[in-house]
């Protein structure tokens, strides 16, 4: 995420960080290279000035000239104006209402409309223990209607049918009627996309707007967009009155124009990030956390709550107890173990919230076989329970039934099969006290092959 900006502001502001004394001289040529950066991230140029002039006068100011480590702490007010720039703080959904609090989606086509409308309503029923109705009223796209049907299905919430030979005003009616009828917590409205901004899709949207009322109209936009991103959120929220934006495909953008220009230019807040194509992928959006990851500081906190919400705490506690008390780490604990971390977004997800970890993760991304992790867990699944308990039994024929049932190969079984003695081996040494704080600690997670000098680990 961000992976250009971040290199170009971390190489910029290392010049800096070790001086002894800043003046508008030192300065300048760093705060150059930081405008560049900006620019080729594609943020918009008023943002630019705004932050650069905003950065200079704070560090010419007194808060510098009084510190024992000048550099340091023109370091922190590059991190507090990228956090100004982005809103400051965390801004939630306003959902203390009569239920049903309706959520309208709006946004172009393409964008990732229908895919966050499944996200919020899994998000809404797994942190806020919500009951989500969720309805298409895109009837030019009759895919998207069977779309949000399948999803709504994948994140337990309930679907309101809609027909492509309805009109979206009488979709959206019948589904307000039937979620008060439900009893559900929070109506989510999915909406017609266009290619592009035109003067009937906006008279529709506005139409809907005023017959649910919602509390959160939410504009969601590809990040990968940059700028234009902040643009055309403007041009919606002059239509209808936006209450914040959801950015998508932000996993996939290595710039952050997008993040950095919308709240300055539209004055509405990023409210969430979409981080992946799977419907756990959407995360509150907080500036500070992001300012910090730009920097290669970091993000633990996310880290944390994400270990929280999506770790299978009890598995964890019964994995720890059973090697503390000596028991044996089979394949079995070994697929546990990836479930866990493919919960959390997969390694290079972790890697990337880790301080000073962003390029490793980075080289990840690029030398790793993204779809090791799945192989694995096929093989592990295409096992019999005694085997999976027994890997000495897997040998010859077994070997060869394993992989066929998987499509896998015989080197692929072979290479986990190493992997779990490494991580055996390395459990072994952990029974006792020790081992159960450490796997609280983690939430119960290891990297196959077993850390550094591990000789099996999933990179090519």
């Amino acid at each position: 995420m961000f992976e250009s900006l971040s290199d170009r502001l971390s190489h910029s502001l290392r010049a800096v960080a070790g001086k002894a004394r800043l003046t508008e001289d030192n300065i300048q040529e760093t705060l150059r290279e930081v405008r560049m950066a900006l620019l080729e991230a594609d943020v918009a140029l008023p943002v630019v000035k705004e932050f650069v002039e905003a950065v200079k006068q704070r560090a010419l100011g007194q808060e510098v000239l009084k510190s024992l480590s000048p550099g340091q702490a023109f370091l922190k007010i590059v991190q507090a104006e990228l956090e100004s720039v982005m809103g400051t703080a965390n801004e939630g959904l306003n959902l203390a209402v009569q239920p049903p609090a309706v959520i309208l989606m709006a946004g172009l086509q393409g964008a990732g409309k229908t895919t966050s409308v499944a996200k919020l309503a899994r998000l809404l029923r797994e942190r806020d223990k919500k009951k989500v109705t969720v309805v298409s009223a895109d009837v030019y796209r009759p895919a998207a209607i069977k779309q949000l049907e399948t999803l709504a299905a994948e994140v337990g919430a309930d679907f309101f049918p809609s027909q492509p030979d309805q009109k979206p005003a009488d979709i959206v009616r019948g589904a307000m009627e039937h979620a008060r009828i439900r009893f559900s917590d929070v109506l989510i409205i999915d909406t017609a996309g266009r290619l592009a901004i035109d003067e009937s899709m906006m008279a529709e949207i506005a139409d809907l707007h005023r017959i649910a009322q919602p509390v959160e109209t939410l504009f969601v936009v590809d990040a990968m967009t940059g700028q234009d991103a902040a643009t055309t959120a403007k041009a919606f929220d002059e239509a209808l009155p936006l209450t914040g934006v959801i950015l998508t495909k932000i996993d996939a953008d290595s710039r952050g124009g997008a993040a950095l220009s919308v709240r300055s230019v539209t004055g509405k807040p990023i409210k969430f990030l979409g981080v992946g194509e799977k419907t756990q992928a959407l995360d509150p959006f907080h500036p500070d956390r992001l300012a910090s990851r730009i920097l290669g500081m970091g993000d633990v906190l996310s880290l944390i709550e994400e270990a929280e919400q999506k770790v299978d705490k009890q598995k964890a506690e019964r994995l720890a107890r059973k090697v503390r008390k000596g028991g044996r780490f089979d394949l079995e604990d070994f697929r546990d173990q990836l479930q866990q971390m493919n919960n959390m977004g997969g390694i290079t997800s972790m890697l990337d919230k880790l301080p000073g970890m962003g390029n490793l993760a980075q080289a990840a991304q690029q030398n790793m076989d993204t779809k090791m992790f799945s192989r694995m867990e096929a093989m592990i699944n295409s096992m019999t329970v005694k085997e999976r308990r027994n890997p000495d039994l897997i040998v010859g024929s077994r070997k060869r039934r394993i992989t066929r049932g998987s499509g896998t190969e015989v080197q692929d079984l072979n290479r986990l099969l190493k992997q779990h003695k490494q991580m055996q081996k390395m459990m072994k040494k952990m029974k006792g006290g020790g081992m159960e704080k450490m796997m609280r600690g983690m939430g119960g997670m290891l990297p196959p092959g077993g850390g550094p000098g591990g000789g099996g680990s999933p990179f090519r």
